[in-house]
């Protein structure tokens, strides 16, 4: 039972991030249009599939996927290609594949397939004896460009947020790799070298700008902007309810402040409005819990891919539930990254529940090889 300690926290953390989940998302239906009334009981059928995607990736899924790992990944890519042709276009945004009734996001599938195949190469390399300078170039380039063709392709829809996580992946498990640090200097002055590009540009040649990131990095930047100044209607409403909900809150299902996306993207202030200080504070706690469960694993004796897997695993969620968190208090710009396990949506919870699997699945593995 001991032994098994980690997998028991995770376990436990996730059916806390369910009921809160059902619970945070049902108070939102005051908010939205009678279409979208039963979004709660949307959300605990993709808890219940989440469910049995995670006992399969723990038991088998997660070494056919290691073994296959490049062909998922082009297989997604393929995806993301097709949304660009094919995807239906809603809120300006070519995000969802649909087939019959149901819908997808190949971007949520994108991440996984990443953390697993730049751990992969990773892994490759160090078990090589050939560690100079140009064996590092090449690993960086073929890095890079497995990074670079998916962040592309989820540009264009536009999702700027998640091709941040992308390459937040691709950084954090280079880093952890132990690289040579002259490649950390390289690296500081050409992101310098292209940020200054991207602001020459949107200075000094407007059309040129366009022409290469289309208008709609104008919304983009005034998300920024407005995140800066501290403005934007659904920034202050979302603060007015955090800050006005006291320590117990509003009382359930009684939030009296409307702000978009309660479900989503804003489900923290939702979620804090309801339930107060000592809620936010519940909730956090919990987080850390599941954070710490899962940074454990690494210290862990595993096997080498399973280490940088699970650090990719954790700086994606890590980031997620930062960024959420962060721009609902106006700490950080709005770019529509989901809370994990919290924010309403079928494609982002099933990847989370496939990414416990992953878990489980290295500490079922890790027991084993102890026992």
């Amino acid at each position: 039972m001991k032994a098994n300690k980690t997998s028991l926290n995770i376990i436990i953390s996730v059916t806390i991030f369910l009921i809160i989940s059902v619970l945070s998302i049902y108070t939102t239906r005051v908010f939205l249009k009678d279409a979208f009334q039963n979004l709660y009981l949307k959300q605990l059928f993709f808890y219940l599939i989440g469910s049995v995607v995670t006992i399969f990736i723990t038991y088998k899924g997660f070494n056919l996927l290691k073994r296959y790992h490049f062909l998922v990944y082009i297989g997604v890519n393929i995806l993301l290609l097709s949304l660009l042709i094919f995807g239906v276009s809603i809120n300006g945004s070519r995000c969802w594949l649909y087939i019959g009734p149901f819908s997808f996001q190949p971007s949520e599938l994108m991440k996984i397939s990443l953390i697993i195949s730049i751990a992969s190469i990773i892994t490759k390399f160090k078990q090589k004896k050939d560690k100079s300078m140009k064996a590092e170039f090449i690993l960086l380039l073929k890095l890079f460009i497995l990074t670079l063709i998916p962040s592309i392709l989820t540009f264009l829809e536009p999702d700027t947020g998640v091709v941040i996580i992308y390459f937040l992946i691709l950084f954090t498990l280079i880093i952890f790799a132990g690289i040579n640090k002259k490649w950390y200097i390289i690296g500081s002055l050409f992101l310098i070298f292209i940020l200054g590009c991207f602001f020459f540009l949107y200075f000094f040649n407007r059309d040129l700008f366009l022409n290469i990131l289309s208008s709609n990095i104008f919304y983009r930047l005034d998300r920024i902007f407005n995140w800066a100044n501290n403005s934007g209607f659904q920034l202050e409403n979302s603060l007015i309810a955090i800050s006005g909900s006291g320590i117990t809150g509003f009382g359930f299902n009684q939030n009296p402040v409307y702000f978009p996306e309660p479900q989503t993207d804003f489900i923290f202030a939702t979620y804090t409005a309801n339930f107060g200080f000592l809620g936010a504070i519940f909730l956090i706690t919990i987080i850390i819990i599941f954070d710490s469960s899962i940074l454990r694993l690494v210290t862990k004796k595993i096997k080498t891919i399973d280490k940088y897997i699970i650090v990719g695993i954790f700086i994606m969620l890590f980031y997620g539930q930062v960024q959420n968190i962060g721009m609902t208090l106006g700490l950080l710009p709005i770019t529509g990254i989901p809370l994990p396990f919290i924010s309403y949506g079928g494609s982002s919870l099933i990847s989370y529940m496939f990414i416990i699997g992953i878990l489980l699945n290295i500490n079922k593995e890790r027991l084993k090889y102890r026992n």
